[in-house]
């Protein structure tokens, strides 16, 4: 027996999910990804709301991503020049004169979050996959 789910269904199952942290926009987004995945596949995936809370987590920003899964991010993503008055290189601040992040920083964040899973961007936040 098969039941199949349209996408406010889907995403009514994950928002009824008490063990689960989405939001209403990132559960629309995850389920649409998924949609858009089994499109080009050509294959019917089963929906699973226990190992989609296990594969995927939600996050404000690329910055909040970072700072759970990195010691320290600010190292691990930083700008790194050379300083035009000694020639040398050194670190640059991962943020601007106006307290923004570099997008060098959220693009080297995205890259990594890219070469090892998956990254749902939508308006609000973030989905990443679990790798």
């Amino acid at each position: 027996m098969k039941n199949t789910l349209n996408t406010h269904e889907a995403v009514s199952l994950l928002m009824a999910d008490e063990n689960a942290d989405w939001s209403m926009a990132g559960a629309y987004a995850l389920v649409e990804h998924l949609e858009q995945v089994e499109e080009n596949c050509g294959e019917e995936t089963e929906f699973d709301r226990v190992a989609l809370r296990c594969e995927y987590s939600e996050h404000v920003s690329l910055i909040d991503w970072a700072d759970q899964h990195f010691a320290n991010y600010r190292e691990d993503f930083g700008i790194e020049y050379i300083n035009p008055m000694t020639g040398e290189s050194e670190d640059q601040s991962v943020l601007d004169c106006d307290g923004n992040f570099h997008d060098e920083v959220l693009d080297s964040i995205t890259r990594y979050i890219q070469d090892h899973g998956q990254l749902i961007e939508f308006d609000g936040g973030i989905i990443v996959s679990e790798f």
